[in-house]
């Protein structure tokens, strides 16, 4: 471990590259290509996988075929690590990610679609993503790459492919929810429910498209907690989760007399049961899979514990289930940062805490931005109030593993005092932005953004904070 730094040698800028090396120490953990690397190995016939919790052998002589497939932002160095491992004993293959998320591929069609809002080139992905399962038989292999962000990505209505007297729902009316859901604030597992319910794929339908193929399902986490139902909305598991459910979701965000009459009228069907449910736990498809989870918000922040000592702090990892509204957690974490620069009780100082999860915003204005530059901004309004010493202890930053916050092309921002100081500046009504939900025009004013581009990897998001 490195001397401890002096808190007088900790000048902001200090602290800002500090915490941008913490972070780049979480996403090499979380490197979906190293990560297969690590777990997956193939000797002779027989591919093996070995993780902390489980250990395959399989016999790779049984299959007469084997299809790579998968959705998400992370799922195009996933692939790559199985070209590389398989070669030509792929038969075919065929993912999709997030505009921009790509990587060189040699036997895997690649298809780009848009996030978090669904486009066309989405519903291409998914049918053809149907078509290869429906194809497969018991001497199938599926090898399945999944990651945050492939809810948006294959976007397949139901409607189509379960009931004749259902009025479709169309690519638009998909469009007109993902808007209405994630402007309310609501989490991505009540979003995936409502999704699952929509879908001739997700929640664990893929799985009945493709029985009686075996298929590995790697899986890297973006959700809150790893729960393999929401993740992707569970396109390889058991769906816990009703129509009813979905419906009721509707009705607690009062979104009845805005969601298109085709999805309500969809959804009613189902929970008439004209229209079958998602495979719940005992479904005979089920048992065809194996889910393999590669990552997660808790290996990042474990990666930047290490790091965080390594360049000389007391590090403290703290809990990974911070979600909830922004503007809340941002409350949070600066409470129990005030209270370790007042105090040496809680922790000894040079100190880094750090925290994962996601967050969400309730829209109320109609600014640019995401719930990292939010919660980041949030942050900077409660250091403003703070008096000068308190100020110049603390720098913060919250950032989307992905490396892009929102409708954004930023992963996050920071907080401290020479942004505090800059934005009495070039932005001095902090409340104005922050009410309009404009985080990231008030972040570009003062220079506060960490801008890192596609990182191919999403284990949702990371908040850190050093105070010295």
């Amino acid at each position: 471990m490195k001397d401890r730094p002096s808190p007088s040698t900790l000048s902001p800028e200090t602290c800002r590259h500090h915490l941008h090396q913490i972070f780049r120490a979480a996403l090499k953990r979380v490197d979906p290509y190293q990560a297969i690397k690590s777990m997956v190995s193939l000797s002779g016939n027989l591919l093996q996988v070995k993780t902390e919790d489980l250990a395959i052998d399989l016999d790779l002589t049984y299959y007469n075929r084997i299809l790579l497939l998968g959705a998400g932002k992370a799922t195009a160095p996933m692939a790559r690590a199985f070209e590389e491992l398989l070669g030509n004993r792929i038969t075919s293959g065929m993912i999709c990610v997030k505009e921009g998320h790509l990587e060189p591929l040699q036997r895997t069609e690649v298809f780009e679609a848009a996030h978090p809002i669904p486009d066309q080139r989405g519903v291409v992905a998914a049918r053809r993503l149907a078509e290869l399962a429906r194809a497969a038989d018991e001497n199938t292999l599926i090898i399945n790459c999944l990651s945050g962000g492939a809810s948006a990505l294959l976007p397949y209505p139901l409607d189509q492919e379960a009931s004749a007297d259902v009025a479709a729902v169309s690519l638009a009316d998909k469009q007109q929810l993902t808007s209405l859901l994630l402007g309310c604030g609501a989490p991505i597992e009540e979003i995936n429910c409502i999704r699952k319910h929509l879908s001739a794929i997700k929640g664990g339908r893929f799985l009945r498209l493709a029985a009686p193929a075996r298929s590995l399902n790697f899986i890297l986490s973006d959700v809150v907690g790893d729960d393999l139902g929401s993740i992707a909305s569970g396109l390889t598991s058991a769906d816990p989760t009703t129509f009813s459910d979905a419906i009721s979701l509707i009705d607690r965000y009062q979104l009845r007399s805005r969601t298109p009459a085709a999805i309500l009228s969809a959804l009613e069907h189902g929970q008439e049961g004209r229209i079958a449910e998602t495979p719940k736990e005992g479904d005979a498809c089920l048992s065809y899979a194996t889910n393999i989870l590669i990552g997660t918000n808790r290996h990042a922040l474990l990666a930047a514990e290490r790091q965080a000592q390594q360049l000389g702090y007391n590090t403290r990892a703290g809990s990974v289930m911070i979600t909830g509204e922004a503007r809340n957690a941002a409350r949070y974490l600066a409470t129990i940062a005030r209270e370790v620069a007042n105090s040496d009780l809680f922790m000894e100082k040079p100190a880094c805490l750090l925290f994962g999860g996601e967050t969400v915003v309730t829209l109320q204005g109609n600014g640019k931005g995401g719930r990292n530059q939010e919660l980041a901004l949030a942050f900077l309004q409660e250091l403003a109030g703070w008096d000068n010493h308190q100020q110049a202890q603390v720098c913060f930053l919250s950032a989307a593993t992905d490396g892009n916050d929102g409708p954004t092309d930023t992963a996050g921002a920071f907080a401290d005092i020479d942004i505090l100081s800059r934005a009495k500046i070039a932005a001095p009504d902090m409340e104005r932005y922050l009410n309009n939900n404009d985080s990231y025009h008030f972040f570009e004013k003062v220079e506060g953004h960490l801008t890192s581009g596609p990182t191919n990897t999403n284990v949702g998001d990371l908040q850190m904070v050093i105070v010295h």
